[in-house]
């Protein structure tokens, strides 16, 4: 059930709007100035707020603007209903952030009217704050598993330099050595030497080639948590 908020002075107005609340099954609530108006609203946060402009003490210009400061009540929509027919009021009001303007007597249906629309255009609104809020949440949960992701490939790539770097040290030195081989069974030697730093060196190339698809926001976690790093370390050894 929809809660509404009737701020008004005029004690017969306020009693036939309130009746005419009851009668579509609305909850009604009821204030006879401006500060109590403010009080309900911070303490009930209604739907919608219905609020007469010329009241004594606090006009609804007054409400509105002390509502629209507070984040709680901020986004609550209101219907000013007030006698005032002139441009220059119908501006204020909008101005300050009300949203609709009905002049008194209005009729049940322009005040039934009034009231779907700004109820359909809130729940519109609470939708896509719902769906924006979702899709935060997403965004955030990306970035944190871009974050991990990344951690993991910096350890992954710095790991992999340096199992590049060591066979390329080796087959350095076998081919120096090579040079200067002086029998054909050193030279054999280094030969081998070179095939097995060779291999070992294409090995990791071609993991390495297949790190990109390893490397998913998906796996990041998975990979931390198995220590992967180690692990690959471990193969490579194994393949020396």
């Amino acid at each position: 059930m929809k809660k509404i908020l009737v701020i008004e002075d005029d004690e017969a107005v306020r009693a036939n709007i309130l009746e005419l609340l009851d009668a579509e099954n609305f909850e009604a609530l009821e204030a006879s100035n401006g500060l109590l108006g403010i009080q309900l609203a911070r303490e009930y946060l209604p739907d919608l707020i219905i609020c007469d402009i010329m009241m004594p003490n606090l006009d609804g210009y007054a409400v509105l603007t002390a509502l629209r400061s507070e984040p709680v009540t901020a986004t609550i929509p209101l219907i000013f209903l007030t006698a005032k027919d002139d441009r220059s009021s119908t501006r204020k009001g909008m101005e300050l952030g009300a949203d609709d303007y009905l002049t008194k007597p209005c009729t049940t249906n322009e005040l039934l009217k009034a009231i779907s629309i700004r109820l359909e255009k809130q729940a519109i609104y609470k939708e896509q704050y719902a769906a924006e809020r979702e899709r935060a949440k997403g965004l955030q949960q990306r970035v944190r598993e871009l974050q991990r992701m990344n951690t993991t490939a910096e350890d992954l790539l710095q790991s992999l330099s340096q199992e590049l770097r060591d066979p390329l040290s080796n087959i350095t030195m076998a081919i120096q050595m090579l040079k200067v081989a002086p029998t054909e069974e050193a030279r054999s030697r280094y030969i081998k030497i070179l095939q097995e730093e060779c291999a070992r060196e294409i090995a990791i190339i071609n993991q390495l080639a297949s790190l990109q698809d390893l490397l998913t926001p998906e796996n990041a976690k998975l990979l931390s948590r198995m220590n992967f790093i180690r692990a690959f370390n471990s193969n490579s050894n194994s393949s020396e």
